[in-house]
C-alpha cells in the first residue's frame, strides 16, 4: 500500500502494520515517540503487530556537548535485534 502524505493515512479494516525506527533517544522515551504514530494507525483501523526502535546516530542534541549521540548505531548487535523483530513479524503474517 502506497501512502503519498501522513494526512493521507487510508482507513482500513484491521490490516496489519508495524512501527520500526531508530533514534538519537532510547528507552522508554521511545514509547512517547511511537505514541502519535501507534494511535494514528489506531484510529485509521490498523492492528499493530509490533515495534522497534533501536539506537542511531543522533547528530544534534543541544545538551550532548560534541553534538553526536550513538556514534557508530545501529551496529551490528542493533542489526541483528532487527533481523529477530523482522523474522517475528514474518511468522505472525504467515500464520495468520
Amino acid at each position: 500500500m502506497k501512502i503519498s502524505a501522513r494526512n493521507n493515512l487510508p482507513h482500513v479494516n484491521n490490516e496489519k502494520a508495524f512501527i520500526f525506527s531508530t533514534s538519537g533517544k532510547v528507552g522508554s522515551i521511545v514509547s512517547t515517540y511511537h505514541q502519535s504514530l501507534r494511535e494514528r494507525l489506531l484510529s485509521r483501523g490498523f492492528q499493530i503487530v509490533g515495534e522497534f526502535n533501536c539506537a542511531g546516530f543522533d547528530a544534534y542534541d543541544v545538551l550532548d556537548v560534541d553534538g553526536h549521540l550513538n556514534k557508530g548505531r545501529p551496529n551490528e548487535d542493533d542489526l541483528k535485534q532487527a533481523e529477530v523483530f523482522a523474522y517475528g513479524l514474518k511468522k505472525i503474517v504467515n500464520d495468520a
